[in-house]
């Protein structure tokens, strides 16, 4: 089976070009899947049936695994039998007809305009690390763009003068987004004066550093946002993602076009990008519960 998958992987990355970090998702649960099947003394994928997966994902299930994580398990294990399929490994896909979970859609955590003002205004610009920071927040805000996209950033990707950054999103693909002037004003601090004293090596290309001098990580970006969100009082959950979520639906409610906005997402299909209409309806008919004397 090894072989099988890292045939697998090498068609994910090279042929789909997929991200590191979707390729070892890929990875984790295929392994954790073929655990299962040597639990239960299948050592052949051409011996894989329906039985065998329907056992695993009981499995995840006594495990109390959510929805989403089974769901995501059994569409690893589709991809992986439709490729040995087509590269002709295997002649049947026990995956076929098996029933995908429905998942209840949770619509994302959004702040409002007064929270988010309340976020930006947090970090201290008297320090190389409280520029960088506020540089973060405003990019992620003004652009919309994933925690993994920003902490990827090079200096070559940003365009001040232009009023653009270009960003590089799933499946390698690129995209220019547009920056406010308040992220044009604080990038433009932070790369003249604090990100100068974070590069002590001079040759350093990410955009974001750490205190060595390094790129940020995901963890660290966690880190701090968490941080803010606490001193600016927000007692909602703040997750890496909450300030792109409160980008596109602060962007709807102001009557964004809602194309323009999956193309600044860098969404594939639109179908994603209309679940913050969702989000907004439910805000309006809220302020319309609150303010309305009749309702």
């Amino acid at each position: 089976m090894r072989a099988e998958l890292d045939a697998f992987l090498h068609y994910l990355r090279v042929e789909k070009g997929l991200s590191a970090n979707t390729i070892n998702s890929y990875r984790r649960d295929l392994e954790r899947f073929f655990s299962s099947l040597n639990k239960q003394q299948c050592v052949s994928l051409e011996d894989v049936n329906r039985e065998h997966i329907l056992a695993f994902l009981l499995e995840l299930r006594k495990e109390h695994k959510a929805d989403a994580t089974v769901n995501r398990h059994l569409s690893a294990i589709r991809t992986f039998f439709r490729f040995l399929l087509h590269d002709g490994k295997c002649a049947h896909d026990p995956s076929a007809h098996i029933e995908t979970p429905k998942l209840e859609k949770k619509l994302p955590q959004v702040l409002s305009v007064s929270e988010v003002e309340r976020l930006l205004k947090a970090p201290s610009t008297t320090t190389p690390f409280g520029q960088r920071d506020q540089a973060m927040l405003e990019v992620l805000y003004a652009t919309g763009i994933r925690v993994s996209e920003l902490i990827s950033l090079r200096l070559d990707d940003v365009h001040l003068q232009m009023g653009f950054i270009k960003c590089m999103g799933k499946g390698s693909k690129e995209r220019i987004i547009p920056l406010g002037q308040m992220a044009i004003d604080a990038l433009s601090q932070y790369i003249n004066n604090g990100r100068k004293k974070l590069d002590k090596t001079r040759r350093q290309k990410v955009l974001f550093l750490n205190h060595h001098g390094r790129p940020l990580t995901r963890q660290g970006f966690w880190k701090i946002i968490k941080k803010y969100a606490a001193k600016a009082g927000i007692k909602k959950e703040i997750t890496p993602h909450t300030l792109r979520h409160s980008f596109a639906t602060h962007l709807l409610e102001n009557g964004a076009d809602l194309r323009a906005v999956q193309e600044m997402l860098g969404h594939a299909d639109i179908s994603t990008t209309q679940i913050y209409i969702h989000v907004t309806k439910v805000r309006l008919k809220d302020v319309y519960s609150r303010a309305h004397p009749r309702a």
